[in-house]
């Protein structure tokens, strides 16, 4: 009989399809056996370390499906500017910062938002020239689709009067048709390349305070999206010495630009085949962001009765791009806030299934902060998987401030973030953060999605609370359907005999507490791959 390295026993053990009391016993990397306590003695060696929980929930490792790993590690070394509430109140901050780093070639803040200011107004580069006018500024926004830069950093990267749009992107200008220092969506490419330009010793190190974080918050699988509107953030070789010296104490899905040259995602695809550092698929934009008016919706605005956003790019480019992929055996993961991009996105992944067959492609839809009701039931129809971020709806602190209840109006509201009716109607769910632009956390995804309340407490009965769904199902969603989503359901996900061992502990047990209580639980222990990479106490 062989002996487990490991065995984790206790009373409220969730194992992704119903709670037990018992044991896992673990060996190497994998689990070898998840049943009662008296089944598990035989596993125990005289070298086998026992660990005892009671009242405390053992569950898969979180699985968190849709991350910018690299930019959130940069974001957790610069300024956070969530906090501003005026355009002079960013600036002092990024001043402050600036001062501490006299190094530092460019100045990088991230999470500033006008719609979070007093006075909802974009800013322009003046405003930062007169702190910071020596040295390049570069500040990305809450959502990640706009930059706000000084007038240095519009010198440094080129940009002037006579630079033209790039697809899909704005330079924002004033009247005589100078830049004010605002880039929109792919612009940010005119910049990016030089600002977020991180020295091997920094990345790594930055990485190292990622993994330590993720796995504190028992995270042992991400999705890495790499794509950002326009642009790649992120250094595949970093990941894979990381890897190779055994630190990447977080499994990472990553994909690659859907751009029409399928030559450098075949490369990769042969390249990374790991448990560990796994290349997944590919990914493009649909849209923007509704905060924006850039979300491309069915109808137009109800508050801009003109203006209902547009694709990213041409529908018939996308076709061509979408059908290619998939004939070569890609998966496909397209970005889609906007009714009217969800519905694209299926009509895309429709397209190609009528010309190349059916086939377990698992496309997915990015976010799908609305939808509209006639595409619910076309998800499980086309087997796309429902990609969604709950904390997102509570982009605001209070309900009353929310967006969307203008943007939307009355008859689209109740089809916002629709996790309960995608779910019924057959759909697979993965969850994700869409870390940097909101916290990593997986707690908060969960309580969101279990309360629908803003962080306010409103409303008391949750924002279309026919979309709550139970706490089982929203770990569900960000354990094994993330699993699914990977391709990695017969590895990762459940708690089951044969799979790998990525295991946490929570301080609590979470199916016994009130939904205030999930976003105080903490994670006592997390086990990835066999191997303890997170524990808050000692236990025997």
């Amino acid at each position: 009989m062989e002996k487990a390295n490991m065995i984790i026993q206790g009373n409220r053990i969730f194992t992704g399809k119903g709670l037990m009391e018992g044991s896992i016993a673990i060996k190497d990397d994998t689990i070898i056996e998840v049943g009662s306590e008296v089944q598990a003695e035989r596993y125990k060696g005289s070298d086998t370390k026992v660990y005892r929980f009671d009242n405390q929930t053992i569950m898969p490792g979180f699985h968190d499906f849709h991350i910018h790993l690299t930019l959130g590690c940069l974001f957790e070394d610069y300024v956070n500017l969530a906090d501003a509430r005026s355009a002079e109140e960013t600036a002092q901050m990024v001043k402050r910062f600036a001062d501490t780093r006299p190094e530092d070639e460019w100045i990088l803040g991230f999470s500033w938002y006008h719609i979070f200011w007093d006075k909802k107004e974009m800013p322009d580069r003046t405003i930062l020239d007169k702190v910071i006018p020596d040295r390049p500024v570069f500040l990305l926004n809450a959502e990640c689709h706009g930059a706000w830069l000084n007038t240095k950093a519009l010198e440094v990267a080129g940009i002037d009067e006579h630079t033209e749009d790039p697809p899909f992107g704005k330079v924002i200008r004033d009247e005589s048709g100078r830049p004010t220092g605002i880039l929109l969506e792919t612009a940010m490419k005119l910049a990016v390349d030089k600002a977020f330009h991180i020295p091997e010793p920094k990345a790594s190190q930055l990485m190292a305070r990622f993994l330590a974080k993720a796995n504190r918050l028992g995270i042992t699988s991400v999705s890495d999206m790499l794509p950002l509107p326009g642009f790649e953030v992120g250094d595949l070789s970093l990941y894979q010495k990381f890897e190779k010296e055994g630190k990447l104490t977080v499994r990472t899905f990553f994909l690659s630009p859907l751009h029409g040259d399928l030559q450098k995602a075949k490369e990769l695809r042969d390249r990374f085949t790991s448990d560990v550092l796994k290349f997944t698929g590919l990914k493009q934009f649909l849209d923007g962001v509704a905060a924006t008016y850039t979300a491309f919706l069915v109808d137009p605005y109800s508050d801009q009765p003109l203006e209902r956003g547009e694709p990213f790019l041409p529908p018939g480019l996308l076709e061509e791009w979408v059908t290619e992929a998939d004939k070569e055996g890609f998966r496909v993961r397209l970005h889609a806030c906007g009714d009217g991009a969800v519905r694209l996105g299926l009509d895309l992944y429709e397209k190609a299934r009528q010309r190349n067959g059916k086939r377990d492609s698992r496309h997915t839809i990015e976010h799908i902060e609305v939808i509209h009701p006639d595409d619910i039931r076309r998800f499980a129809e086309l087997g796309v998987i429902a990609s969604m971020q709950p904390e997102h709806m509570a982009i605001t602190e209070t309900f009353e401030d929310n967006i969307y209840l203008t943007r939307m109006g009355k008859e689209r509201d109740a089809y916002t973030w629709p996790i309960k009716a995608l779910s019924e109607a057959g759909a697979h769910v993965a969850f994700g953060s869409d870390f940097p632009v909101v916290e990593i956390n997986p707690m908060l995804e969960i309580y969101r999605a279990v309360t629908r309340r803003f962080n306010d407490g409103k409303p008391e009965g949750g924002w279309n609370p026919t979309e709550k769904i139970s706490l089982e199902q929203a770990i569900r969603h960000y354990t094994s359907g993330p699993a699914y989503g990977n391709f990695m359901e017969d590895k990762l996900g459940t708690l089951e005999k044969g799979k790998l061992a990525d295991v946490i502990v929570m301080d609590r047990d979470l199916f016994s507490s009130e939904p205030n209580e999930l976003l105080e639980a903490k994670v006592q222990m997390t086990v990835m791959n066999g191997n303890i990479v997170y524990q808050q106490t000692e236990h025997n």
